[in-house]
């Protein structure tokens, strides 16, 4: 199974990381143009570890599917660097970044917005992180094991 998976609040907790900044220099209005904004950001918890997990499967085909960030071109870099600190160099062939995610084609994105990048025109099966029905990477990850267990069955 082809599986997108987004990194600002899915994987890296970007909005702690916007707030910190505009509350320690409220001169900076996009704190996310500095450099080292996106290197820096903390793993949401159980980030790593699930998606180590599918990078191990033998079932799912994990790839990262991010969108650049317009104020701050140093986002390729950084969100590559990123990937290989918490991934590994090898992983880094896997970063797709891109700002339409319905041109890619898969089974699943995994992303906390429902629209704005293409996400509601995915065609495969959108996940949206950090809702009700996926408030963690527990939630996701028991989803993607019964859905692979459906899928299975077929």
């Amino acid at each position: 199974m082809l599986i997108y998976i987004d990194m600002d609040d899915v994987l890296c907790d970007y909005t702690a990381a916007f707030h910190q900044a505009i509350n320690l220099t409220p001169s900076i209005a996009f704190p996310q143009s500095q450099y080292g904004f996106y290197a820096n950001l903390a793993p949401i918890i159980d980030a790593v570890e699930s998606v180590n997990t599918l990078i191990k499967s033998e079932k799912f085909d994990p790839y990262i599917l991010t969108a650049p960030s317009n104020r701050n071109p140093l986002s390729y870099t950084e969100k590559r660097v990123w990937i290989e600190k918490y991934f590994g160099i090898a992983f880094t062939e896997k970063l797709i970044i891109c700002a339409n995610k319905s041109l890619l084609k898969g089974d699943i994105l995994i992303d906390d917005q429902l629209s704005g990048r293409g996400q509601d025109k995915f065609d495969g099966q959108l996940i949206h992180f950090g809702s009700t029905a996926y408030p963690n990477w527990k939630s996701i990850m028991n989803t993607l094991n019964t859905i692979l267990a459906r899928h299975n069955n077929k």
